[in-house]
């Protein structure tokens, strides 16, 4: 069928599609906020995963359907029954994986808008009849403005503002240290050959040399996880400084509002850098193994330490417009070239006089 973009006439109702990850929804909730902008009256759906709902339940206006990942055909069937008599104007495919694709058969939809041929990984699109523009070494947010862009309305300006419920500030605020803080969340997912995480010693490091120079206490947040738990354990050890460890004991709300009242958020490419960015909080981003380009955290990119350019330059030989958009750096050892004392230099400029923050 023919599809005729950008629209002409307001639509009656969008899905949004995107499951997964935390970093990925908040990158996507600007465009969210575009299209309530430019037609307030359009009912938006959004199929999303359980954890990531967690983040952004309440965000007013927008209807969410809980999808379980692990759910497989059972999961596609049950999602095609629960939206049995409906059809959407819009289908937003916002997720370039077969498993997203699946689901996305479960959706019925005039319009099916994905990604452009050289994004639409696992063949996307077959599962669309419309697709965004290139962009070429874009952002993975400016990416999700291309969908914006694509049905006629415009994506700036970014807006948030995800809701975080009075007794989870409350809880954030009781569990907080007196006076300003920093946030240390020290770890992303654990993923196979996803070498992201920065030394336990090089953040204890970090801890005391904030605490000895200005008197700036941290906060320790992850996940449940035994790497995560086993990471907070050996970094309390090894600060001489006063350390709250809260990994594995905040909900994404209370981390949320954690973040948004922190001097400054430090850590690897994770979910946490982009929740400080829908805060507008400096996020000091760790980046040695993933393009902070095309990943790091939107607001924040001056804030990074950037060692992604020298991995790829040793790994492969290249330079960074030589290899792949978004090329990972599988080295055991890549998050090792972060030294100490560049990224204290990163907090001198974050916490020093004189700094809005």
């Amino acid at each position: 069928m023919s599809v005729d973009l950008p629209l002409r006439e307001p639509p009656q109702s969008i899905c949004v599609l995107r499951l997964s990850a935390l970093g990925d929804v908040c990158n996507a909730v600007p465009a969210i906020r575009a299209l309530q902008r430019q037609w307030p009256d359009c009912r938006i759906t959004w199929i999303i995963g359980k954890v990531e709902r967690m983040l952004l339940d309440g965000l007013e206006g927008v209807e969410f359907i809980t999808y379980d990942k692990s759910s497989g055909l059972k999961g596609v069937l049950a999602l095609r029954q629960q939206l049995a008599g409906r059809r959407f104007d819009i289908l937003l495919h916002m997720q370039a994986a077969l498993r997203a694709s699946l689901v996305s058969l479960a959706i019925p939809a005039r319009i099916r808008l994905g990604f452009d041929r050289e994004r639409a990984k696992d063949r996307q699109y077959l599962f669309t009849n419309a697709r965004i523009a290139a962009q070429p070494h874009s952002h993975v947010l400016e990416g999700f403005q291309g969908f914006v862009r694509a049905l006629g309305a415009d994506p700036q300006p970014l807006e948030w503002n995800i809701p975080i419920p009075d007794a989870d500030r409350t809880r954030a605020k009781e569990r907080a240290p007196e006076g300003r803080y920093l946030v240390i969340s020290p770890c992303s997912s654990q993923r196979i050959r996803n070498f992201r995480n920065w030394s336990a010693g090089g953040y204890a490091a970090v801890i005391d040399y904030a605490y000895q120079n200005y008197g700036v206490y941290t906060v320790l947040t992850g996940g449940n996880s035994e790497l995560e738990q086993q990471y907070g354990t050996d970094i309390s050890r090894l600060a001489q400084s006063p350390v709250t460890n809260l990994i594995g004991q905040t909900t994404l709300k209370e981390l949320l509002a954690l973040i948004g009242n922190a001097a400054g958020v430090i850590g690897p490419d994770s979910g946490p850098m982009h929740m400080a960015t829908t805060t507008r909080t400096p996020a000091l981003g760790l980046y040695a193994s993933s393009n902070p380009d095309r990943t790091g955290p939107y607001l924040s990119r001056d804030w990074v330490i950037n060692r992604y350019p020298d991995q790829v330059r040793k790994a492969f030989d290249a330079d960074v417009s030589e290899v792949s958009w978004g090329k990972r750096v599988r080295d055991p050892d890549v998050m090792d070239s972060i030294k100490v004392d560049e990224v204290i230099a990163m907090v001198d400029r974050l916490l020093g006089e004189g700094n809005p923050a």
